[in-house]
């Protein structure tokens, strides 16, 4: 990483030297006195649109700092964007998905400066054309598209402080010569993401705690090329490379546990050493043709996607005692966890356009993808007695996916206007075992077809009203490590166990939106969710099918499907400059409504049932509900007149709600940011979470007297400093950005 850094300093000081403007002896005068108030935010058909161009708060952040202060947008975790009244949001660039796996794209656009955005789109209900899953929305983030031919780029350094120092740095060029456009980028990143948790369980009698520590060692290198070439007036073709590698070793997890039950206190340490390292390759082949003046065109592509992740984990018990020493080693588990994904992806798109203001979109897409995970878990026991327990399983994935969709958009009027589609989609798969340890697990095979309706119909009232809704049907499949069966082990009593029996899940999304003056904007929405993939804690002592229970008490967590569940909010919000442009605000604030209803009782992976201490078998429930408060505010203040000095007070607010594994307790962080634009240089400085009060924490109590607590604090309070500086020729035309046709793919690689 210290190499990149000082590579980039020398070619900052190269390109700076470059760019120094002579004076011109031609002298103008100042014209003073115009204002030109461009519209920042407003409704589009079946989007909200942000026009970062002519907002002060593009230049100098990061994409992610961007889109985490875009109306409609939040990222609670630093990592996870989301839309409001929405799960994870997808990510595009230019009407096309991104082709990387989630955590290689969230240290992207975190490395990535945001001075050629030229808006952010916010999709909350994609249309039946987008290859999406879940209630999942998009934000399509379109970029400035400049004229002249020539050579330009930027480069950004940042440096955080919270527990640990992190270092982040990206450098990239554009070039662009008659009919021939290069683009390419190169980031990287080094960081220790650290926690701290108080994880409790158990009931009146027995009862389980861990607290400790980890320490996830990151770094990070990446990038991506783009070659666009120009073939006629009317067709390009287009070829995209990205890349991307993680390299996390020596990560630590220490935690102290106490052990109760009607036999005394137990105590012991859990220490885990954790080496990890993946790697994110695409190639992309697009070819575009335009077949009429009214922009008819037919698109083409074929990809390639090869993800590697492989994992080499050493768990150890030590024996303790009330003082926390560390005495004998008890157990010792080893667990190599590969698992590599192969894709093959074509996608067939054609766009029809009338004179009459139709459109007729048609296409199709396949999706052919090979997981192979070859796992290894050996167990040795010291105390009592030495044993040795070997599980290994080599577990293979195969899934063919076929999709096809029709749509027609058609403008009525100048005030009506609506979206009618559908989409079918054919899903087949089979799951193989080598060394399951029952029947079920060798052989699991699904076939499923998808009939999935889309409709939008968008009515202005007048020039300050707007109304639209939308509805929405989709899938949400497990990703692929979900059914990979396997233990992630984090102490002898606690781990989390995957579920290659998972099914594909249906939500059902349906939306009201009113906008006035295209400022402030109410929105209604209901999503139906069946067949939930989630998370479930199951606790006590296990009973095999054939009765034999074990003597220890167990949590475990499950990754299965949890029944239904139902998410209802309403939004009011305003997006507006005041004081000539001095300050500008984004206000969002509004209620949701969960409802949740599961069950489980059974382990679906072993067939095991749990027994509490007396001795009646006992499920995991939640047909809780729950109304929270949703608060979230971005502001930009103009410090002076010449718009080089800018403010930042960025807050959100969320209210207890009830989700899966419990009541989650309520979230907030205060941000704030000091921003100074001097010429072609631009120098900012975050604090981040200034209160400390973006802590995770959970507690479920259930009618059979056992409950959970979860307490999980990431330090998310921080200072970051940064520099960007953008060089070259500020005319170039951006590479056109061509689309993996594996995106729906890409979401599932984690």
């Amino acid at each position: 990483m210290k190499r990149i850094i000082f590579a980039i300093i020398i070619l900052s000081g190269i390109c700076a030297y470059a760019q120094e403007k002579k004076s011109d002896t031609a002298k103008t005068k100042n014209i003073e006195g115009i204002t030109i108030t461009k519209q920042i935010f407003k409704k589009q058909s079946d989007r909200f649109v942000y026009d970062v161009a002519a907002s002060p708060v593009a230049k100098g952040n990061t994409t992610f700092d961007l889109l985490k202060q875009t109306p409609l947008l939040s990222a609670i975790d630093d990592r996870t964007l989301k839309i409001a009244g929405k799960n994870n949001a997808l990510i595009y660039i230019n009407g096309r998905k991104t082709n990387m796996d989630s955590d290689a794209l969230v240290q992207f656009l975190k490395n990535t400066p945001a001075e050629n955005i030229q808006k952010i789109e916010v999709i909350t209900v994609p249309g039946s054309e987008y290859q999406v899953e879940s209630s999942d929305g998009i934000i399509n983030i379109v970029l400035k598209k400049k004229m002249s031919d020539g050579f330009n780029g930027n480069m950004r350094m940042s440096n955080t402080q919270t527990k640990y120092n992190a270092s982040q740095a990206s450098f990239s060029v554009n070039y662009r010569k008659d009919k021939l456009g290069i683009s390419t980028s190169l980031s990287g990143g080094e960081e220790i993401q650290p926690q701290y948790y108080i994880l409790r369980n158990g009931n009146s009698k027995s009862s389980n705690e861990s607290v400790g520590t980890s320490d996830n060692p990151n770094r990070n290198i990446g990038g991506y090329l783009n070659i666009d070439y120009q073939l006629t007036d009317k067709s390009n073709l287009a070829l995209s490379w990205n890349t991307w590698a993680n390299k996390n070793y020596d990560s630590t997890v220490d935690l102290f546990n106490t052990i109760k039950n009607e036999n005394g206190t137990r105590y012991t340490w859990s220490k885990n050493r954790e080496d990890a390292r993946s790697y994110n390759n695409s190639l992309n082949l697009n070819y575009e043709l335009k077949t009429d003046s009214l922009g008819s065109k037919l698109n083409i592509n074929t990809a390639y996607l090869n993800y590697k992740r492989f994992r080499s984990v050493d768990n150890r018990t030590y024996l303790s005692n009330i003082n926390r020493n560390v005495l004998d080693m008890s157990q010792q588990t080893f667990q190599n966890l590969p698992q590599i994904i192969n894709n093959f992806s074509g996608m067939l798109d054609y766009i029809q356009k009338f004179k009459d203001d139709l459109t007729i979109s048609l296409g199709g897409n396949y999706n052919k993808t090979k997981t192979d995970n070859d796992t290894k878990n050996e167990t040795y026991f010291y105390i009592p007695t030495n044993l040795t327990k070997s599980t290994p399983n080599h577990f293979i994935y195969d899934e063919n996916i076929y999709g096809m969709y029709v749509t027609a958009e058609k403008k009525f009027s100048d005030k009506f206007s609506g979206k009618i589609g559908i989409r079918y989609e054919i899903t087949n798969s089979l799951g193989t075992s080598d060394n399951a340890p029952t029947i079920a697990l060798q052989r699991i095979e699904r076939n499923y077809n998808n009939l999935l309706p889309y409709a939008n119909f968008n009515y202005t009232i007048n020039e300050k009203n707007n109304i639209s809704y939308s509805f929405s049907s989709r899938m949400r499949r497990p990703s692929f490590w979900q059914i990979n069966p396997v233990k992630n082990i984090l102490t002898d009593d606690n781990y989390t166990q995957n579920n290659p029996f998972v099914k594909a899940s249906s939500i059902y999304n349906q939306e009201l939106t009113y906008v006035y003056k295209d400022s402030y904007f109410l929105i209604l929405n209901h999503t139906f969710f069946k067949d939930v993939i989630t998370q479930v804690p199951l606790q006590g002592y296990p009973v095999a099918p054939d009765g034999t229970t074990k003597s220890r008490n167990e949590l475990r967590y499950i990754s299965t499907n949890f029944g239904n569940k139902q998410e209802m909010s309403a939004m009011i919000g305003i997006q507006k400059s005041f004081f000539k442009q001095y300050w500008t605000t984004s206000f969002n604030i509004g209620v949701q409504h969960n409802i949740n209803n599961g069950s489980l009782g059974v382990d679906p992976t072993t067939g095991e049932r749990f027994k509490n201490d007396q001795g009646q078998f006992v499920e995991y429930t939640n047909s809780l509900k729950s109304t929270s408060l949703l608060i979230q505010t971005n502001n930009t203040i103009r410090l002076d007149k010449n718009k080089t000095w800018f403010l930042g007070v960025n807050y959100f607010f969320v209210d207890k709600q009830q989700i899966e594994l419990g009541l989650l307790k309520n979230l907030m962080s205060l941000d704030l940011n000091l921003k100074k634009n001097w010429n072609d240089w631009t120098f900012a400085i975050n604090v981040n979470d200034v209160f400390r009060t973006n802590i995770i924490e959970i507690t479920d109590y259930q009618t059979n007297g056992n409950y959970n607590y979860v307490y999980q604090n990431r330090y998310p309070r921080g200072i970051i400093i940064s520099f960007t500086y953008n060089f070259g020729n500020k005319k170039v035309k951006k590479v056109r950005d061509i689309e993996g046709v594996f995106k729906d793919i890409k979401s599932r690689t984690k």
